[in-house]
């Protein structure tokens, strides 16, 4: 029998997720990868295979905002509002949200809730 650990559960899970989940031009997925001390974001046009705007808590900008570090939900929801002004700047408006197969709690809520406030609609 194979042995499933908590890594290989969220893989299956990013993969049962991305059977549903394609971003398109009009409506282009926003990919959330979460590690221990950072997060980062990308808004992907599926179509083309390119990534349009990214943001991260691992860029000197947002590191000058967390004296804390990257891996708390404070981080998250900053990258959220930045990711978000910078989609708008790009013309995006509407986005589906990719979770990476994670729980939607704690640090992927928080930036999916900062990317609202930046006015991203999912």
């Amino acid at each position: 029998m194979a042995k499933f650990d908590r890594r290989t559960a969220r893989k299956r899970r990013h993969l049962r997720l991305r059977k549903k989940l394609i971003g398109t031009p009009e409506r282009p997925r926003l990919s959330v990868y979460r590690s221990l001390k950072h997060i980062h974001a990308q808004i992907i046009d599926d179509s083309i295979g390119h990534t349009l705007v990214s943001a991260s808590s691992t860029e000197p900008e947002l590191k000058a905002l967390l004296p804390n570090g990257g891996g708390n939900k404070e981080a998250a929801k900053q990258v959220g509002l930045i990711i978000a002004q910078r989609a708008k700047e790009k013309g995006i408006t509407s986005v589906v949200y990719d979770r990476g197969g994670n729980i939607y709690h704690g640090r992927i809520a928080a930036l999916a809730e900062g990317a609202r406030e930046g006015g991203l609609e999912f």
